[in-house]
């Protein structure tokens, strides 16, 4: 288990999960590092070249959250309880705010390869019932840093605003070095009162002089002012941040909650749609319109869920 996080920027290692027939790196939440600001879940998927049909997540309930999906190589399918269908291709992304209930699938589309990050923001206990909702943004400002093109995720960064709805003050940006033949370096200014995290998707960065290795997240704390990057032509890497979230919350399988009651209800409700029980009031909404089936929610039994900053 890795140490809690001190004042100084830490390494931290990522551990391979499965998402839908993919491997992945989850890099956030571990023991070491809950959440970055309001960012409470970090996972970077491939790149990789799945045997058809490649990933395939059948349909799944969140609470609390906003599902935030930038993709990077592939195409993927959305489907959801608003009756949302979206396709996301590279370049483009997809943020799905839970708030009191959603459900949602996602499935590779032909030729099956895939390169994402899909992260979590928590949303902030004034909007965490809100009424779910989903939004594409094809387009999102772009600028050059140093020698690299920079995408502006989420929030405000590098002088420009990312038009995706987020209630916390965070900022995400995608850095791809440009390929001049030769290794790439930019300085990136960095807001001194939100803490920071840097993942390595492609190639060989180094931060601060220090090599970044993929398998690891590097977590800057507050007071940094400023970040050095230098890597080989083609690397890609992104940075995270926020204001610290003061507010305890609880991470149980696709849920954000803030009590252990929330969590049982949320489950119990997901699981009472599977068995049909469903009604019009029901806080995850419409089924799915997906032909995959469903995933039923992990037991809960002898699970004692404690909320945590």
């Amino acid at each position: 288990m890795s140490d809690p996080i001190t004042s100084a920027p830490q390494h931290l290692p990522t551990r391979i999960a499965d998402v839908g027939g993919i491997p992945i790196h989850r890099a956030i939440p571990q023991r070491a590092l809950r959440k970055v600001g309001a960012w409470c879940f970090l996972d970077h998927a491939g790149p990789a070249d799945p045997a058809p049909p490649g990933m395939q997540v059948g349909p799944h309930p969140h609470i609390g959250l906003q599902t935030f999906t930038w993709m990077i190589r592939g195409e993927v399918l959305h489907r959801d309880s608003l009756g949302s269908e979206q396709i996301i291709r590279p370049g483009q992304v997809n943020l799905m705010t839970a708030g009191r209930g959603i459900a949602h699938s996602e499935e590779s589309q032909q030729p099956w390869h895939i390169h994402a990050t899909q992260l979590w923001i928590a949303l902030p206990d004034s909007h965490r019932f809100c009424e779910p909702r989903f939004q594409h943004y094809p387009e999102l400002p772009q600028t050059r840093v140093g020698d690299f093109d920079a995408t502006v995720l989420a929030g405000e960064a590098l002088g420009l605003t990312s038009p995706a709805e987020v209630h916390s003050p965070l900022m995400g940006v995608d850095l791809h070095a440009a390929d001049l033949g030769k290794g790439a370096k930019a300085v990136m200014p960095l807001r001194t009162n939100f803490e920071h995290a840097v993942l390595v998707l492609s190639g060989s960065v180094s931060v601060n002089g220090e090599a970044l290795p993929l398998e690891q997240l590097l977590y800057i704390p507050q007071g940094a002012d400023s970040v050095e990057f230098t890597c080989v032509a083609g690397s890609r890497l992104i940075v995270i941040g926020g204001e610290p979230m003061d507010e305890a919350i609880i991470i149980w399988w696709n849920f954000v909650a803030r009590t252990s009651q929330e969590v049982h209800e949320a489950r119990d409700q997901w699981e009472a749609c599977l068995r049909g029980e469903n009604d019009e009031n029901s806080r995850f909404g419409n089924p799915v319109a997906s032909t995959l089936a469903p995933t039923h929610a992990p037991s809960l039994d002898g699970m004692s869920l404690r909320a945590s900053k």
